[in-house]
């Protein structure tokens, strides 16, 4: 079926935004305008009503949206360029709410909500979409990642051809674990798109994304490469083919696909050692474990410059070496080093779970212990916020057995991980990702000889990914006990 002259429902349906969401600014000032030289109306790449002091701040976020489609690292300067363009540009302020807090580093929060609410206090007429984008990212700051999805729903439901609700919702979508948002939320805006449409790639690359983690993995791999087809560059569709082939334990066509791709995703871009992540995992499933760790050594292992998710990337992979019984030498005492700097503000409860495999594989019992306790007295505490809710149902249950695993008391990790591990996906992260705590509770009811969970829970593994080697490894173990 072809999309090209579907634009159906491209025209937002205003009186039904106005209605369900009110035309309620942040204050008086506001409704006023005080300080505000309200901009000619103008219309973006993708035809959007925004209001913009100049023409070249629509340019400039027209560029900005671009980069975030294609996850380039110029993405936060391009969002800037427009506010000092235009400082009361309202999507462009959304938008910097949305990187800071999508990037899920607190350290990045505290200056972008101070300019937020000085934006808010000046900002005049909005647009219906523009009003959603500013109430979407004020719900991120108050910490309602659930809220703002919501509200990005709402937007796209009604302007479908708004790029930046759509990538923005489906990392909301990522990191509260929402598999059938992650695949319905892009997949019910496709219409209004076709292949004309420059960043048309980019949408089938999300849409790929979603069809992945919905287990729908052959579909997920031919939208995914029809996505790479009309677009090189969009690596989160490469990123969504490696997802396929690691659902599917064909982790030689996965590593096939990386080689062959490699000069459109191994480059300036804030995917490539996520990506580098992904081609470890293959090659553990290909038990190639040196080559994992030299290209942990090469691509993975954190610099003064890492991101908190490449962090996380380095430690999901040695944890999974070190269920392995591989040696990782002092890349743990180093990875662990760079960690408590970040934790200081309770933010993303699976990031929490990355630092404290970090510190128990150092050795770091103390560091695991004292997270896990400010972490309990943030929960006893804090208000009602979407991440208090994660780390109090999953993350500390999951951050208290890794620690319990690292002192080798696994009937106790088993104990802890059993109850959740039909919903560890609610704090979010993909599948592929949050397979290392499931394989951490395979191998500690192994080792603690709870073999009736044991068989159950590689059963269950074995029966989806009948050609993953390490099931088959876990399944010849278990027979011989």
């Amino acid at each position: 079926m072809s999309f090209d002259n579907a634009r159906w429902h491209a025209r937002p349906a205003q009186e039904r935004l106005r209605r369900e969401h009110g035309n309620d600014h942040a204050s008086d000032a506001e409704r006023q305008g005080h300080g505000r030289i309200v901009g000619r109306m103008r219309q973006d790449q993708h035809g959007i009503s925004v209001h913009a002091a100049t023409a070249a701040a629509v340019d400039e976020l027209d560029g900005a949206v671009d980069s975030l489609l294609h996850f380039r690292a110029d993405v936060g300067e391009r969002s800037e360029r427009v506010v000092t363009e235009d400082p009361l540009q309202p999507t462009a302020n959304a938008m910097r709410v949305y990187l800071a807090v999508l990037s899920t580093d607190p350290q990045y929060v505290p200056p972008v909500a101070a300019k937020f609410g000085e934006f808010r206090q000046r900002v005049g007429d909005l647009t219906d979409g523009e009003r959603l984008h500013v109430k979407a990212a004020a719900k991120l700051l108050d910490g309602d990642l659930h809220a703002a999805g919501a509200l990005l729903a709402d937007l796209t439901a009604e302007q479908p051809r708004d790029a930046l609700a759509l990538a923005v919702g489906h990392q909301i979508d990522f990191l509260t674990g929402n598999a059938i948002s992650l695949r319905d939320r892009i997949g019910g805006a496709l219409p209004a798109w076709g292949t004309a449409d420059p960043h048309y790639a980019n949408l089938l690359g999300m849409y790929a994304f979603g069809l992945e983690e919905c287990g729908h993995w052959e579909r997920a791999e031919q939208t995914g490469l029809r996505a790479m087809e009309l677009d090189a560059a969009d690596v989160w569709s490469v990123h969504a083919v490696g997802h396929t082939h690691e659902m599917r334990a064909s982790y030689n066509d996965g590593i096939a696909m990386l080689d062959r791709r490699r000069a459109d995703w191994d480059q300036g871009n804030l995917l490539r050692v996520h990506i580098w992540w992904h081609y470890c995992l293959f090659l553990l499933e290909a038990n190639r474990y040196r080559e994992a760790l030299d290209l942990y050594d090469e691509r993975l292992a954190p610099t003064e410059d890492s991101t908190v998710t490449e962090v996380v990337n380095a430690a999901s992979l040695m944890w999974r070496l070190h269920l392995l019984g591989e040696d990782a030498g002092d890349r743990w005492a180093k990875l662990a080093a760079t960690w408590p700097p970040r934790m200081t503000i309770p933010f993303n409860a699976f990031n929490d779970m990355h630092a404290v495999m970090s510190y128990v594989g150092a050795g770091e019992d103390n560091l695991a212990a004292d997270l896990i306790a400010d972490r309990q007295r943030y929960v006893a505490e804090a208000g009602p916020a979407t991440n208090v809710a994660m780390t109090a149902r999953v993350g500390l249950p999951v951050c208290e057995a890794l620690l319990a695993f690292g002192r080798g008391r696994y009937a106790e990790a088993v104990d802890l991980l059993w109850p959740i591990r039909r919903y560890v996906h609610e704090f979010g992260g993909s599948h592929a990702q949050r397979d290392v705590m499931q394989r951490t509770l395979v191998e500690a009811a192994i080792r603690a000889g709870r073999t009736a969970q044991a068989r159950t829970l590689v059963g269950e593994r074995i029966s989806v990914r009948p050609d993953s080697p390490y099931n088959q490894l876990k399944m010849r173990q278990l027979a011989g006990a």
